[in-house]
């Protein structure tokens, strides 16, 4: 089958349409003469009938038979003997002396069959289709039809088909050709739409048919795509280029003072900064492995497991003075249990990082289907219209990009793309004082612990 692979989509549609047309004309072709074919014999052997009864009705009526017998100019008529040997009447063009049917061709004519014979039984140029019938005094009336306007009409529709059907099939292949073409002629627009448009930058978008079809509907989720695509691209270069501001201002530190300290050959009086700095700069690069994984990995394949949210909220707040766990019922969740100590890791550094004397944490059960998680401090909190933006990565919400001490910008940004993964969501909401993070999960019913 190479050579369809290597016909195009136009040739390939042109191809089966066509296909199915001249399967379609052969069928309607051999229908139409089949039911020619038909029409004609009945005919034939309708006005064989008809001679047939005016004959009989002379032979039953007893009376002296004309000579020769009353029949139309086309048609052959003899009368039998009983025994069907001699003729005893006969039409102006009938042969007096031989019948036109011999032996067993009597009996089976008698039987209802239209029997075919030679021509020459009766000095005629064509091929007889004889029709009989037996009168009660014994007699045999026998009709002879000339079939030669019958295989001559058959012969003029057989060629009339086999030189239209080939021109016919000719012409709708160009229409279809034609018709193929404009139809696909927005696919070759999309297509020289799509070589214009590069990896780089652009704004250019595919071209969309002005008709209401496939084609427009295609065009219009490509362009979606390219928007998602675009949306994508500036949020990477956007990611790249902070990730490369935030891994200088470490690297930059570092450079600093070991400089110094090579001129004042004191080292240990910079070696616990270099230090810090290192572990900021491990930080970030850590969790900057941790949202490749989690944008690259796929939330299915992720193991989870039941989750008891008490127990990893008291295990949580014992690293902290200022930590407390509200009491509260057995809640249970299904997840990565990695990933959510970590979300709630993540919202804890935060909230103690901005917290004036207490943090709170508490779990509670929201329906029977989720399960709220929330994490409470009394500082000065975060006004409503940026309290999404900071789960943005490294966000930052004064002019200055003054770094909170130990944060990376990519914490909240963490938690969110973790929640989401595990099928919950996160917010911010006024915690009267301070801020209150809220994350909700799907719940693990008791019962199947």
């Amino acid at each position: 089958m190479k050579w369809w692979a290597s016909l195009s989509l136009r040739g390939r549609l042109v191809l089966l349409g066509t296909s199915g047309l001249i399967v379609g004309l052969s069928i309607a072709g051999i229908a139409m003469a089949t039911a020619m074919t038909y029409s004609f014999r009945g005919s034939l052997d309708r006005s064989a009938d008809g001679t047939v009864t005016e004959i009989a009705t002379l032979l039953n009526e007893g009376g002296r038979l004309p000579e020769p017998l009353p029949a139309p100019s086309n048609q052959v008529v003899q009368v039998l003997d009983p025994q069907h040997r001699s003729v005893l009447a006969g039409d102006q063009t009938a042969d007096l002396l031989i019948p036109l049917l011999r032996g067993s061709e009597v009996d089976q004519a008698l039987h209802g069959e239209r029997i075919e014979v030679p021509g020459d039984r009766a000095v005629q140029p064509d091929t007889l289709r004889v029709t009989a019938h037996q009168v009660p005094d014994g007699r045999i009336i026998l009709v002879g039809m000339p079939l030669g306007d019958f295989h001559r009409s058959l012969d003029l529709l057989r060629t009339a088909l086999w030189v239209t059907y080939p021109a016919l099939v000719f012409v709708l292949v160009i229409i279809a050709w034609r018709v193929v073409g404009a139809a696909l002629s927005p696919v070759d627009r999309l297509r020289l739409g799509a070589e214009r448009i590069t990896g780089a930058a652009t704004d250019e978008r595919l071209p969309v048919p002005p008709s209401s079809d496939e084609m427009q509907r295609l065009a219009v989720t490509l362009n979606h795509m390219l928007d998602r695509l675009a949306v994508s691209r500036a949020r990477q270069r956007a990611f790249i280029a902070d990730a490369a501001h935030e891994l200088r201002s470490p690297l930059a530190s570092i450079r600093i003072q070991i400089e110094v300290a090579q001129k004042l050959g004191d080292w240990a009086a910079v070696s616990d900064d270099v230090i810090a700095d290192l572990d900021r700069l491990s930080r970030l690069v850590d969790d900057l492995l941790l949202l490749a994984r989690a944008d690259a990995s796929d939330p299915r394949r992720t193991a989870l497991e039941p989750v008891e949210l008490g127990t990893l909220l008291s295990s949580l707040a014992k690293r902290y003075d200022t930590v407390t766990v509200e009491p509260g019922e057995s809640l249970w969740t299904e997840a990565d249990p990695d990933a959510l100590h970590r979300i709630v890791l993540n919202l804890v550094d935060n909230a103690v990082r901005h917290a004036r004397t207490s943090v709170v944490l508490a779990a509670s059960p929201e329906g029977s289907s989720e399960v709220l998680v929330t994490v409470t401090d009394d500082g000065e909190g975060i006004p409503a219209p940026l309290r999404e933006r900071v789960f943005d990565r490294f966000a930052r919400l004064d002019d200055g990009r003054a770094r909170d001490a130990g944060g990376s910008g990519l914490g909240l940004a963490i938690v969110r793309e973790l929640a989401r993964r595990h099928g919950g969501t996160v917010r911010l909401t006024d915690g009267r004082p301070g801020v209150r993070a809220e994350v909700r999960l799907p719940r693990l019913p008791d019962s199947t612990m």
